[in-house]
């Protein structure tokens, strides 16, 4: 298991940026697709971005494609979900989460999960 870490989150106008940072402790991070899931209030948490555990695999919601990119750094154990021309839609607390597969994209593949960090845009 890898104990994960959210970071990055905050306040931000449409059409804005963010980078949220994900930082997993634990051993052979290389070894884990990472994911990042999102839940606005009210609503299911749903799936926004996967990453293969060598990088050359990326997944997307069709909602964020052309917008989010997902990347990590197997060197600093970290994946990263940059957020371009960000939606008030986008508002939901966002989640990292780790599956010991090389792919995943579903919530059940993921066996570790962070704590969310809050990504609120304004119109």
């Amino acid at each position: 298991q890898v104990q994960l870490v959210e970071s990055g989150g905050g306040l931000v106008q449409a059409g804005g940026s963010l980078r949220l940072s994900c930082a997993a402790s634990g051993r052979a991070f290389s070894n884990y697709a990472m994911g990042w899931f999102r839940q606005a209030p009210g609503k299911e948490r749903e799936f926004v971005a996967s990453i293969s555990w060598t990088g050359y695999s990326t997944y997307y919601t069709d909602a964020v494609k052309g917008r989010f990119t997902i990347s990590r750094d197997n060197a600093k154990n970290t994946v990263y979900l940059q957020m371009n021309s960000l939606k008030p839609e986008d508002t939901a607390v966002y989640y990292c989460a780790a599956a010991r597969v090389p792919v995943a994209k579903t919530p059940t593949h993921f066996g570790s999960w962070g704590q969310g960090t809050q990504v609120t845009v304004s119109s």
